[in-house]
């Protein structure tokens, strides 16, 4: 069992960091914010056989709190680490503004010297994360990043300001940060080492990344999903939907109702093509009709219904029983007109996929009735 102390564990990277090592059979987390028992963090000092600094001020009321609680607090803390004849690894969270010259820069450098002084006292392993730009679930608005600001005004219809499109940001997602820190639990730090860096960050321009969080916001109304194959934009997806209001989780679909039922699409991409639902009254059919290059899938999930295929130059049928006892999918290649029919006595309840959305203008539809009449 590895004692882990966290400081700023009430914090946006320090909560997602507590999750992760709760989730852990082999840690014990001590957990110390700024209204701690401070005989908490001594506990911690002691024990701890890593230490995870998160603690710090980036948005102080005056500018000498950045010096008290970036450098003094680490300095304090490594100190009493030597008066305790101790060497856990200590792994500490800086910012790429220690290469600049500003009150928060120069703050977070000297923790950092604090922590290349500790090793080369000590032996001790240190771990410094230069980190830019954090986002995620979890980050507060208007205090740790403008991602977390933009998230938050635009799932609420509140202005943003973009004072500057062409800025350039660089960017990390928070469960990118809590894997690199916990690589360090799982294995010897190398000795030699003392800079460490996460492996992906993203570098988007402040009017791209407004215009990214837009585009998440109004998938209830096109219900057409971004490229999610970009890692950028799956993770500000993840962290847009963590800004939504409680009350505002759920939201109604536009039910297509007529004699048959009804018929709603739930999502679309361009990458993957869309999935819809209907809901067929007994005796009736759907579909008759093929198509060219579309292809699509029907799964019932309700109901008892028969899927009739025929290749549109042929008279052979083919009949694809279907019920909710036995659920299965059934693909619909091209070149076969095909329908579907509700033959129980209930409503029947179709989910379908298809690997294009569809087009008004190029419907790739094409009537044909898969019974012959006469």
């Amino acid at each position: 069992m590895k004692i882990v102390l966290v400081t700023g564990a009430v914090g946006f990277i320090g909560r997602n960091l507590v999750a992760a090592l709760e989730r852990r059979d082999d840690v014990r987390p001590i957990m110390f914010d700024v209204d701690t028992d401070p005989a908490v963090l001594d506990v911690g000092l002691a024990e701890s056989d890593i230490i995870y600094h998160l603690a710090g001020i980036n948005r102080p009321s005056d500018e000498s709190e950045f010096m008290t609680g970036n450098a003094v607090l680490t300095e304090r803390m490594l100190a009493r680490l030597v008066e305790l004849g101790r060497t856990p690894t200590f792994v500490l969270s800086s910012s790429t503004q220690a290469e600049l010259d500003n009150p928060y820069g120069r703050s977070k450098r000297v923790a950092e010297d604090a922590a290349l002084e500790f090793n080369g006292k000590t032996g001790a392993p240190v771990c410094i994360y230069r980190l830019p730009g954090v986002f995620g679930k979890g980050s507060r608005p208007n205090y740790n990043t403008v991602v977390a600001t933009f998230c938050h005004n635009i799932a609420r219809g509140i202005d943003i300001t973009v004072n500057d499109p062409n800025r350039e940001l660089e960017l990390v997602y928070v469960d990118d940060v809590v894997a690199s820190f916990l690589q360090h639990l799982d294995g010897p730090p190398d000795p030699t080492r003392q800079r460490y860096s996460v492996s992906r960050t993203f570098k988007v321009t402040l009017g791209e990344l407004a215009e990214r969080i837009r585009r998440l916001h109004a998938i209830r109304e096109t219900l057409t999903v971004p490229d999610l194959s970009d890692d950028l934009m799956k993770c500000l997806h993840a962290t847009y939907l963590s800004f939504l209001p409680e009350n505002g989780f759920g939201y109604p679909v536009k039910l297509n109702t007529d004699n048959r039922g009804w018929l709603f699409e739930l999502i679309k991409s361009e990458q993957f093509g869309q999935i819809f639902v209907s809901k067929t009254l007994p005796g009736i059919t759907r579909g008759n009709h093929y198509h060219d290059t579309k292809v699509e899938k029907f799964c019932v999930i309700r109901g008892q219904g028969v899927i009739r295929f025929r290749r549109i130059e042929s008279d052979k049928i083919l009949e694809y029983p279907v019920d909710d006892r036995a659920i299965k999918v059934v693909d619909i290649p091209p070149g076969y007109t095909h329908s579907i029919e509700n033959s129980g006595e209930g409503e029947m309840i179709c989910l379908f996929w298809a690997n294009r959305i569809f087009d008004p203008g190029k419907p790739d539809t094409y009537f044909t009735p898969v019974l012959r009449q006469g």
